[in-house]
């Protein structure tokens, strides 16, 4: 009980921070960097060999987080490229984004690897 309390308040609060986000307000969101054709599998140990792959980046690169994926815009999508390329970790790496969701895709300002 206590678990789908938490999960639908997680939910909850996914699905507003990305109303907002809509809005053309800046937002930072923390996730996985990984395309679109691997997002439904374990993201959080997904080697950034494959999302490189250009089978895997033809499907379009995106961010996981909260249990959602959310496509980069296509400009994002090179600088999110960038990023994971420079990571050192081949798997779990996280990355923070600042930026805004427009018809649902990311915009994004900036993008960094966390821990």
């Amino acid at each position: 009980m206590l678990k789908k309390f938490i999960l639908s308040l997680t939910a909850i609060m996914a699905l507003s921070f990305f109303a907002v986000a809509q809005d053309g307000k800046s937002s930072t969101l923390t996730g996985f960097i990984v395309d679109k054709h691997c997002s439904a599998g374990d993201v959080a140990t997904h080697g950034k060999g494959c999302t490189l792959d250009k089978k895997c980046l033809d499907s379009g690169l995106g961010l996981y987080t909260d249990g959602k994926f959310t496509p980069f815009d296509a400009k994002s999508s090179e600088q999110a490229k960038a990023a994971l390329e420079k990571s050192k970790k081949d798997k779990g790496a996280k990355f923070k984004v600042t930026g805004t969701v427009v018809d649902g895709k990311i915009v994004a300002q900036n993008i960094q690897e966390v821990g």
